[in-house]
């Protein structure tokens, strides 16, 4: 069976990387141990500041890539607040998605569908804050993390953030996957054919 997507290869690559990313920056912050005091940071923090420099990289890849494509969700659908009409149809993707929910039933997946989209642009938003003041942090030269001030101090408030919004991205899309017609395999498989509309 032939699987399709409207997701080119690069985007599926940079998503890819970037979730990969994540997970060792959320995995790293566990046990890392931050140089301060006048200590070296842990094998972890080191670990962190790199992949936290590597998501930067990626994170401004996929901005761009995201202004660039032809093919792919639209910047109007992953950030619709700035038009009536998309939050329009927000609030009514969100209304029908809980009527669905009240009935204990998944909404059928929908390419570009208004909560979606806007679900992952807050996404983007948030990992995006998270890489640029880590990047910051990391090339201040602030002697700890409060030394640096008001960029750090944000960066561990929105730490439980990115984690609730891994777990509920990977939760939802397995759901998706399992009770819809949805195919995780869309966005995950370097195999899958393009699909131009």
């Amino acid at each position: 069976m032939t699987i399709t997507t409207r997701h080119t290869y690069l985007t599926r690559i940079l998503h890819g990387l970037l979730a990969v990313a994540i997970i060792v920056q959320l995995g790293s912050s566990l046990g890392m141990s931050p140089a301060e005091d006048g200590h070296a940071g842990n094998t972890l923090f080191g670990a962190h500041e790199v992949a936290g420099l590597a998501s930067f990289a990626l994170v401004l890849a996929f901005w761009i890539w995201a202004m660039l494509r032809r093919v792919g969700t639209p910047l109007g659908v992953l950030f619709p607040w700035l038009s009536a009409a998309r939050l329009s149809a927000l609030w009514g993707d969100s209304l029908h998605h809980l009527k669905m929910l009240g009935r204990l039933r998944m909404p059928e997946h929908q390419d570009d569908g208004p909560l979606a989209g806007a679900i992952h642009g807050l996404g983007l938003s948030l990992v995006t804050v998270m890489a640029a003041t880590g990047t910051f942090y990391y090339f201040s030269g602030a002697e700890s993390p409060e030394a640096a001030g008001l960029p750090m101090l944000i960066h561990v408030t929105l730490g439980n953030l990115v984690w609730v919004y891994l777990l509920g991205h990977a939760a939802m899309g397995l759901l998706a996957h399992l009770a819809t017609g949805f195919d995780l395999r869309s966005m995950w498989s370097l195999a899958a054919r393009v699909r131009r509309n």
